[in-house]
Order: C-alpha cells, then structure tokens, then sequence
C-alpha cells in the first residue's frame, strides 16, 4: 500500500493505491478544497483561518493513511507553501496532523512529478509532448518524450492568484480579461522562444482547471474533444458577459470552481497564443500521480535522485574514486554509531552518502572557499527528484565538511532534522579529515563511541604518534565541533 498527498494552492489531493506486479493501483481518492494561495496576506503569511481549515483537512486524511508504514506515504506542498513566510510553523502541525512527512517541493520539481504522471497515463509512443498544468498558484510546463522530461518550467501565475489579481470580489469586465491574458503572456515569454525551438507532436493539459474548461467546451458543442483556440474565444465571451463569478451558470462547470475560472481561462488563452498550440489533448493525471510512480521508483531503487546525484557527479567533474572512498568511511563510522546517535533510518544513510559523493562539487569552481561553492550549489540548483528542505540538509553538510562548521545553516533547518544534520555532519568531517592524503591505502581499524553531545575516536596504539597531520586536523575538528555543542576526543 502507497499513497500521495498533494497540498495544492487550491485543493489538497490525496490517492492510496496497492502496488501489483510494479504498477500503483488506486484503491481511494479524496480531495477538498482548501483554496490556500487566497489565505496569503500581503506579507506572504497563511492567515490563521486558512490554517486551521488545511489542518482540519490533513486531520482526516491522516486518519485514511493512520496504517500505513513509514516510507509508503509521500506528502508534498506546493506554491502557496513555496510562498508562504509561515510555512514552517505551519509543516510542523500539519506534519503531527497527517501523522507522515511533508516535503515542499520547487516548481520544476512540481513539473517533473507532474510530467511523470501524465506520462504514464499516455500511450508509450516516441514523439515529444508538451505537457501543460495550471494550478492554484502556478503554472508547470513540461516538454518531454516517453518518461523523461527535457525541459520542466514553473511559471508564477495560477488559477486562484490570477483570479485575485484581476477579477477581485469576483467582478468580470472584458478589459481585465484582456490585462489578465497579456500579463501571462508576459510571463509565459521566457520559454516560449525555447519551446517552439524545440518543438513537440502533441499537447496535453492537465489539472482540474483544464479537465472544467475542456467540460464546459463539450458541454456546449464548442469541442468534441480536448481544447481548441476557438473554444476557448467563445468561452471567453461567455464568461466576461456573464460578468460576475456569481452568475456564471455553464454547463460543465463544478460551482466551487467559478470563482477561479476566470484566471485559469486567462492562462490557458495566453498558452494557446504564445506557443501556438492548434489542439490539447486532456488528461486526469497529474501530480499526485507521478508522486505514487516517484515512490514506487523509490521503493524499487530506481531513485530519481541517485540519478541527480550521478549527474552532478559527472557534470562538476567530482573525483569519483576520492568521494568513494569518502563515502565508505563515513558509512562505516554510520554504522558504529547509528543506534546511539539515532541515525537508523534510511533518509540517514542516504543524506550522509549524498553528501560524501558531492563535498567537493565547489572545486569545479576553485579551490579557495569550494565548500561554499558547493553549498551554494546544492542549496540553488535544479536537483529532480529532492524537496527544498532535502537541499538544505545537503548544502549545510557539504558547506560544513571544511573549515568552520556553518553553524547558521543547521539552525534554519527545521528542528526535526538540525540535531540529525549536525551528526551527519560530524561524521562526513571525521571522514574527510581520515581520508586527506586520498591515498587508496585502507585506514586502520578505527573505533567510534558517540554519547547525546560527545564523540569519542579510537585509533590503534601509536597510530596518531606516526601520522602528525592527522592529529593537528583531529585537534582543529575538536574546536570547530565544539562551536556546535559537540565535543569530539581521541584515544
């Protein structure tokens, strides 16, 4: 049993499926509407209200995924948390409330998921697709062929922030129409040269936004299928003469989704101008689909971020035989201390070898400072397949393996995951500091005791005596640890 759950800017969605023969099959759905992107105030915070009623929501779905394991539920936000000044506050009562971890995730990981999961709900055919979603908050462009995208778009507009921004108190005149479609077309000019450069056979929509105005186009003889331009046009007079949100009355149109009609239909119109497109396609799949193919991937050990990492590997040219042996001394040392130190779990393991293969992507950049750069890098860069707060944890660890320990880093983390980084970083440092000489030469049989703050190294007698360096490194360790609450001795 796997399940997804989609905090959307305008519904939270949630899908349980049975894994069978390695495909997900749906067993439950729910969705409610939470409409998050409107409880935004001016200062990018979620309004209590709006708070409580998401937590309501995350409450009863916690209560369908209350028997499933860890690790078989994925949970994502998305741009309104993306947005949000409060989001963090507010991910540590939703965590409690859904009983499972809440990732937010960037848009063009949004995109990703997104393409996954109408790819998968498509014939597998070789020709490119141009993949299309409007949500509550943002819009996701995806060009791709068969399961892999080629290019994954974000673009900050969506059905409910438009909606706000141009038709307030629900009010439709065909001159904020018009604005409301020139100012996505604004945002859609930084891809639309890219994308008709490259070109794609078909075009698909999907969303909830795009399955109502591709409804109301059949309902009113406008399409015998999918979505035209000229469906559209006559869409669009229909819906500024209805002129309030209030009064739109068209056959296909779920009421709770009026109020944001008019700025997806802005969106779509604005697409369909400034990338051509003659016809799209529609499907029900989206995110939280690709979500449920993501994890079983993951389940499966077919992790879109060992991808990212090999790739990152390849591309800031990491010196694979060093980060290796990097990485096997940390997971060893891992090993001697996971129980005590509470790093049993998976995620742990995963973060600490992550890390042990990227520490020194920065020197791509130069050498002084390249554990800056590659924090920088970690921290900013496009990385499929990881949330935001995942980055974070690589980039402290990867800015901390030299030199001071970037002690800021670890406390924006959120605090569930600060005292595990710092133990993660402990032990990349120690393995970094043992492995200076990159020499293939195995290390001699090195014994770890870790306490609640303490850590204690033990090396054969005489070992420390015959390697000076070492010791001077051990010692410069020792106070830069320390300025972390940890003390590290050696024996």
């Amino acid at each position: 049993m796997v399940a997804a759950v989609d905090l959307g800017s305008n519904s939270f969605h949630m899908v349980v499926a049975r894994m069978a023969g390695g495909q997900p099959h749906v067993l439950d759905r729910l969705r409610e509407r939470v409409v998050l992107a409107a409880g935004l105030d001016k200062k990018k915070r979620l309004s209590a209200e709006i708070q409580e009623k998401a937590l309501g929501v995350l409450r009863r779905f916690g209560q369908r995924l209350a028997d499933l394991p860890a690790g078989s539920v994925r949970a994502v936000g998305t741009n309104a948390l993306r947005q949000a000044a409060n989001a963090r506050s507010f991910l540590l009562r939703a965590r409690r409330e859904l009983g499972h971890p809440i990732e937010v995730i960037s848009g063009r990981e949004e995109a990703r998921l997104i393409y996954l999961g109408v790819a998968h709900s498509l014939a597998d055919d070789a020709g490119r697709r141009l993949v299309i979603d409007i949500g509550g908050g943002s819009t996701e462009c995806i060009l791709g062929e068969r399961l892999e995208p080629v290019a994954t778009d974000s673009l900050y507009m969506g059905a409910v922030t438009w909606s706000r921004r141009f038709f307030p108190h629900g009010e439709i005149r065909r001159r904020r129409m018009d604005e409301a479609v020139i100012a996505a077309r604004l945002e859609l000019q930084s891809i639309e040269h890219h994308y008709q450069a490259v070109g794609w056979e078909r075009c698909v929509g999907s969303s909830g936004t795009i399955l109502a105005i591709e409804a109301m186009l059949r309902a009113q003889g406008w399409t015998e299928r999918g979505v035209t331009l000229a469906g559209l046009e006559k869409l669009r007079k229909a819906v500024v003469e209805a002129r309030t949100t209030d009064a739109l009355d068209l056959p296909g149109l779920p009421p709770e989704r009026a109020e944001i009609l008019p700025g997806g239909l802005a969106i779509l119109i604005a697409a369909f101008d400034s990338l051509h497109i003659a016809r799209m396609e529609i499907t029900p799949a989206s995110l939280r689909e690709g979500l449920l193919y993501d994890l079983v991937g993951r389940i499966r050990h077919e992790d879109a971020r060992q991808r990212t990492i090999r790739q990152f590997s390849q591309r800031y040219h990491v010196d694979l035989e060093h980060a290796a042996r990097v990485e096997r001394t940390a997971m060893a040392f891992l090993e001697q201390v996971a129980r005590a130190w509470d790093l049993g779990g998976e995620d742990s393991r995963q973060m600490l070898a992550w890390a042990a293969r990227l520490h020194e992507i920065g020197l791509s950049v130069s050498f002084a400072g390249h554990h800056k750069h590659g924090a920088y890098i970690a921290r900013h860069a496009d990385m499929p397949g990881f949330s935001r707060e995942e980055q974070q944890v690589l980039a402290a660890l990867v800015g901390s393996h030299r030199r001071r320990l970037q002690v800021e880093d670890f406390r924006a983390l959120p605090a569930a995951r600060e005292a595990e980084a710092l133990r993660l970083c402990a032990l990349l440092r120690l393995a970094v500091c043992l492995t200076r000489s990159r020499s293939p030469r195995p290390l001699p049989t090195i014994r770890l005791k870790a306490g609640s703050h303490r850590l204690r190294v033990s090396f054969p007698r005489g070992w420390l005596a015959r390697h000076p360096l070492t010791r001077a490194d051990l010692l410069n360790e020792s106070v830069a640890l320390g300025s972390a609450g940890m003390s590290l001795s050696t024996g």
